[in-house]
């Protein structure tokens, strides 16, 4: 055999046995590549169908990661926790004949507990993540807030993937039904409408909650203050309630990066433009605007008519102060017997449009309307 033969063997062996160890290694990846497959698609099947014993879907893990291991360790000790079971013999199995509000993500049910105590219930829909992050959100803030203008939360429950808040009780209910409600579906607010003199004692009292959030260590924005968040007890005092989209604020900073969150009518005008960030000036508008709805009797989302155009309430509180209109403003409703006067009620809308002033860093704190407000 000729050297010109030997080579072309050597060669062609040479690529064979190249051949050969190359396909090897393919197949090792194509089949550790499809256990890698198969694997996550075990993973992405468990993640969004992962479900309970009782069959119903629950919440993926990695959302339970943050609001459900060792979910009680950043709550305050002294709140009960009550077991399910009391729950639904105290709300009838969550009857929908218990309910008095609606709130955030969760529906709201008066119920009496063993020991005696009337209290309201707050169920938490489990199917949206939401109600876990108000969970979270209501704990680690209103769970350790003790003021007389703030609703005091006295437990919960964690069972499963439900959450229930527990409250105090609040008699008279929230301050949008004592508003608008009169013609029917609130009893006690179709018998009388609130005098000019617990107008201002309400939002007094929402001022001093909202001034003592504002002044704590790490400062709370509340960023939903309205009508339907106030809650009146019995000596028509205010209490400021659900705090399910709090934000504490870090002491190095002055705001807190956040999502834009709140009810149309009464959110500022910098959340328009498109700012993601939220600033305890945020809360003070949304005060002003509570306080042209308490005086007012109208509804800050509804449009208003004038010089037969339609504007918001904003927009026509502010052409009346200008036009000296202050006491056609104010809610028929009320009776001439209040005695309240001109000057007053001038000052009172003078500072609510201090509070709704288009430019964030113009509006006054909560500490100085608290003051203003008590000159009244």
């Amino acid at each position: 055999m000729n050297a010109t033969i030997q080579s072309i063997l050597a060669a062609t062996v040479s690529f064979m046995f190249i051949t050969l160890v190359f396909a090897f290694i393919c197949f090792l990846c194509k089949s550790s590549k499809n256990s890698a497959q198969r694997r996550s698609r075990n993973i992405r099947f468990n993640h969004h169908e992962n479900r309970g014993r009782n069959g119903n879907r629950t919440v993926p893990n990695s959302q339970l990661t943050s609001v459900a291991i060792d979910e009680s360790a950043t709550f305050d000790p002294n709140l009960n926790r009550v077991s399910m079971d009391e729950l639904k013999i105290a709300t009838k199995n969550f009857s929908p004949d218990l309910i008095i509000g609606d709130g955030s993500f969760g529906f709201v049910y008066k119920a009496r507990l063993s020991d005696g105590v009337t209290v309201a219930i707050k169920k938490l829909d489990p199917d949206a993540f939401q109600g876990f992050r108000e969970f979270r959100a209501e704990m680690e803030t209103l769970g350790k807030l003790r003021h007389r203008n703030i609703v005091r939360i006295l437990g919960y429950c964690v069972s499963g993937v439900d959450r229930v808040l527990i409250y105090e009780f609040i008699e008279k209910g929230n301050l949008d039904q004592w508003l608008h409600d009169m013609a029917g579906g609130n009893e006690q607010a179709s018998k009388s409408a609130l005098s000019w003199e617990t107008r201002i004692n309400v939002i007094k009292g929402v001022a001093n909650g909202l001034a003592y959030l504002h002044q704590l260590d790490t400062p709370i924005i509340h960023r939903d203050i309205k009508a339907s968040n106030v809650l009146l007890d019995l000596e028509f005092e205010a209490h400021i309630a659900d705090f399910g989209l709090a934000r504490a604020i870090d002491a190095s900073h002055s705001h807190v990066s956040t999502q834009v969150a709140g009810t149309m009518g009464y959110m500022p005008p910098e959340y328009r433009d498109g700012q993601t960030v939220a600033t305890v000036r945020a809360d003070v508008y949304s005060y002003g605007i509570l306080m042209i709805e308490v005086a007012t009797g109208e509804r800050p989302n509804l449009p208003m008519n004038l010089d037969e155009k339609e504007v918001g309430l904003i927009v026509w509180a502010r052409k009346m102060m200008v036009s000296n209109k202050h006491m056609e403003m104010l809610d028929s409703k009320m009776g001439k017997e209040d005695g309240f006067s001109e000057e007053k009620v001038m000052e009172y809308f003078r500072i609510a449009n201090l509070c709704t002033n288009e430019i964030m860093v113009d509006r006054p704190a909560m500490n100085e309307v608290v003051d203003l407000l008590n000159r009244l």
